[in-house]
Order: structure tokens, then sequence, then C-alpha cells
């Protein structure tokens, strides 16, 4: 083995691998492919870190979110939100500010009344169904279970032309039942293609934790092209969810023993009186008492002590002075995995002014649009692909110009839109935007979750019956826009910094 090695280091010596290089006047020999070692604390393994590190694994997303921890952590988070109520008002405020009323569809082809008639009949479908209602608990559950499924079918029982329906399940319906023969690409309940797209879906007919499951294990399966199903891909190769409040399972649970401690500290030091002592020695003049034996004392009375004995009452120090720090702090942990600011979790803006809740909310409202973006590409434009072929197939509901499947409906979803801190400032510095052409109508309009087309036509009917009538139209008269906005803002970004 040695003479082998011995033979190729020469052989690459003859053929150049190597070569030389005069360093301080001496002629070197160094090998041409020098190898470079790079050093990073973080990958270093020491008695410090090595426990820490110790849960670290390669495990691919699919393996990593396995049945059984998928099951654990959506058992723990469910079991969060409802006993926590941060845990439980931080969900529900996420899911109105990412849902909010419901979205409104705008269609964007040529012909006008078809668009309006479109607009209007799958309003009242989605009134129908329930559609804001079934977004938000989609919302909700992808915090605390990671994912939520959805079925397209057919309801007769809907006050709607279009019998579409939404039916809404657990993420635990939808599994592999051990019924079923292990199949190539199947995991998890999903089938998939050779290039990773889902195919059909398994789901039970009973859920898994109701009381009627039996060992069975009935099942249904479900075409993917029937099954919207809504989760945060974080890694490449993620096939399921796993509940957004992950990180802060263990802080919600500091932060309920943290409290329960403080509380539990403050009864327990009210509940002595007082307590008698003597600063006489043993066996000194002091009368005699008989130790930690209970004495009742009545109210706004003036009592006398034994003989050499004195009383004190019993001082609680609970709450510590740092408790409310600790319980801001936490809670601020708690709500960054979120990208939710400590006043929109917590209910409490009193430590904010103008610009700090202004920038803090920024972030938010960003993770907002992300998110109704994504709502709308995994969830409602299916919903609306599937309602268009469901109302395609009524004879003479649709207008003519969308009676074909070939054709590319271009449309928009509209959300409600985020009501600022000051009305004034934004109205004032709307007015500018729109002064100098730095914004349009259909922009202003969209951050308030309405079609600017709708609010023209209205606001038209509006000005012409005040002129009937001899009133004066609002919007006929100039105002010059305030500078006064200039400088309070520049007065709260410097209070702020």
């Amino acid at each position: 083995m040695l003479k082998m090695l011995s033979g190729i280091i020469e052989q690459a010596w003859r053929g150049g691998a190597f070569r030389s290089s005069s360093a301080s006047g001496r002629s070197l020999r160094q090998p041409f492919f020098s190898r470079l070692r790079a050093k990073y604390d973080a990958a270093n393994t020491t008695l410090d870190n090595m426990k820490h590190w110790s849960r670290a694994d390669g495990l691919s997303a699919a393996a990593a979110n396995s049945t059984d921890v998928r099951r654990t952590l959506r058992n723990r988070s469910r079991y969060e939100v409802a006993n926590n109520s941060y845990a439980r008002g931080i969900t529900l405020t996420l899911a109105n500010d990412v849902v909010g009323t419901g979205p409104r569809l705008q269609m964007l082809t040529p012909d006008d009344a078809a668009n309006r008639f479109v607009e209007a009949e799958f309003f009242a479908w989605a009134e129908a169904v329930g559609l804001a209602e079934k977004l938000r608990t989609m919302r909700l559950a992808r915090v605390s279970d990671g994912e939520s499924f959805g079925l397209l079918t057919s309801n007769e029982r809907i006050d709607a032309k279009v019998k579409l329906d939404l039916r809404l399940i657990e993420a635990d319906q939808v599994a592999s039942p051990t019924l079923v023969a292990d199949r190539s690409r199947y995991i998890d309940g999903i089938q998939f293609d050779a290039d990773g797209n889902p195919i059909t879906y398994d789901v039970l007919r009973e859920h898994p934790g109701d009381v009627t499951f039996t060992i069975d294990e009935e099942f249904d399966t479900v075409p993917a092209a029937a099954v919207l199903h809504y989760f945060r891909c974080d890694r490449p190769g993620q096939i399921r969810g796993i509940p957004d409040i992950t990180p802060a399972l263990p802080l919600f649970a500091q932060l309920r023993r943290f409290t329960l401690a403080v509380l539990a500290a403050a009864e327990t030091a009210a509940e002595f009186a007082g307590i008698l002592y003597t600063d006489a020695p043993a066996n000194g003049e002091a009368d005699s008492a008989e130790p930690f034996e209970p004495i009742e004392l009545e109210k706004r009375m003036l009592l006398t002590m034994p003989g050499g004995w004195k009383m004190a009452q019993m001082k609680s120090e609970q709450p510590s002075t740092t408790y409310a720090e600790f319980k801001k702090e936490i809670l601020n942990e708690i709500a960054r995995c979120l990208n939710m600011p400590f006043n929109v979790a917590a209910g409490n803006s009193s430590g904010y002014n103008y610009a700090s809740g202004r920038l803090d909310h920024q972030t938010y409202f960003k993770s907002i649009r992300v998110e109704q973006t994504q709502l709308a590409r995994v969830v409602l434009d299916r919903l609306l692909s599937a309602w268009l072929r469901e109302a395609i197939l009524i004879e003479g509901y649709l207008p003519n110009s969308l009676r074909t499947l070939d054709s590319t409906f271009e449309h928009q979803w509209f959300w409600d839109g985020h009501e600022h801190v000051d009305p004034a400032k934004e109205a004032n510095a709307q007015k500018i935007r729109l002064a100098n052409h730095t914004t349009t109508l259909a922009i202003e309009f969209a951050r308030q979750g309405r079609d600017w087309e709708t609010e023209l036509k209205q606001r038209a009917k509006e000005v012409s019956l005040m002129r009937e009538l001899g009133l004066s139209a609002s919007d006929e008269t100039e105002t010059k826009p305030s500078t006064k906005v200039t400088e309070d803002n520049a007065e709260d970004t410097a209070r702020a910094a």
C-alpha cells in the first residue's frame, strides 16, 4: 500500500502537478493545488456547546416533519391556543388581519357588463357558503395545526345557482391508512408523480380523535384537483406544514408558569396575617408562648401582646418589579415568529408614539400582504376557476363572452384596508400623492380594500344628486394640503430616535 502511494506521488511530481516558486531568494517546491482550511466557530463542538447542539440533525424536510412529530406539535399548539389568553388573542388577531371581512373579486375582462355580473354572482355565492368564515378558519388552523385542507364538493342546499361548496377538514384526516399497500412516491397520505406534483389525497372518513373512529380506517381517495392544501413551505421538499407558533411553544409554557408562580407566591404571602417574635434570648424574661399556635385577630381592634413579644405583618414581595418587564420581553419574542409587533400581540400601545407605531406596523403589514397573496393563489384562484367551470355548465347563466373554458379570465382580489393611526395625516398625505402624480386612485382605493370604479360611480351619483338638491359638493372645494403633516412626522421621528 505504501509503495503504491509513493508511486502515485512520484508520478504527480513528474507530471507537473507541483511547481516551483521563489520566495525570499530561495526556490521552494510547493504543491500546485493547496488545500484551503476554513474555520467557523459555530462548526466547532466544545464542552460548552455540545449539549446545546446535541439535537441538531441532517434529516430531510419530510423526515423532520414526520407523522409523529407533526401530531405532537399539533396537540401542544392546540392546547396552548385553547388555554393561553395571549395565544388565543394573537391567532385571532392574525386571522382577522389577513382575511378581514373577506376578499372581493374584480374581473378585468374587456366585457364590463360581464365583469359586473360575475363579481356580483361570485359575491352572492361566497356569502352563501360562508367563504370569509372558512378562510379565517383556515388561517387559524395554519397557526395551530400548520396546515389546512379544503375539499371542493357539491352541496345542493346552498342558496345559490352554483352548488359548489368548500368543506374544511383537519390535517389529522389526511394520513396514510394502515390498510393501504406500500406505494412509491407516497408520503403521509399524498401520492406524487415523478415531478413532485400531488396526484391524489387519502382522506379518512372519520377524525382519528373522534369517538366514532373505527379501527377499519375507512378512507376516500380524492384527486388533487379537488383538494386545497394551505400551508407555509419553509424548506425545499417540504410536503406538510408545522404550526406557525412552533418556535414559541416553550415560551408560551414559560409565560404561564411564571404568571402562576408569581400569583402563588403572592397568595402564600397574603395567607399569613402576621407573626409574633421576641428579641429576648431563650429562657429569657419573655412570657411563654406556644410555638406555631394560631391566634385569631379581630378586625380594627387594638390588641395587647404577651410580655416581651412583638407582632409584625408579613410583607408581600410579589409581584416583583421585573414581572411586567419579563412578560413584555417574552411576549415580544413570541410574536416575532409571526412577524407581529408587540403592541398588536399584547393589545397595548401605551409605550408607543405615532412614529414608532407606524414603523413597527410596516413589517407587519408587509407580512400580511404576502400572506394574502399566497391565500389568493392557493385557495381563491382555484375556487374561482372551479366556480366558473360549474357556472358554465348552467345553461344561459353566464354571459356569452365568458362561456368558454379556453378564455383567460384576468382578475384581482381586494382585501380589507388597514386603518391608519392618524386618519387626518393619512388623508392629507394621500392628497399630496395624488396632486404630484405619484399614485393613482386605483392604488389608493386598493389600500382600503375597495374597487375604484365602483367608488367613483357611486361618488358621481352622490355629487349629481347634491347638485339637484342645491347642496355644495365637498369635492368641488379646493383646499391646499397642510404642511403640518411634515412637521408632525419630523417631531415623531425625532422622538422615536
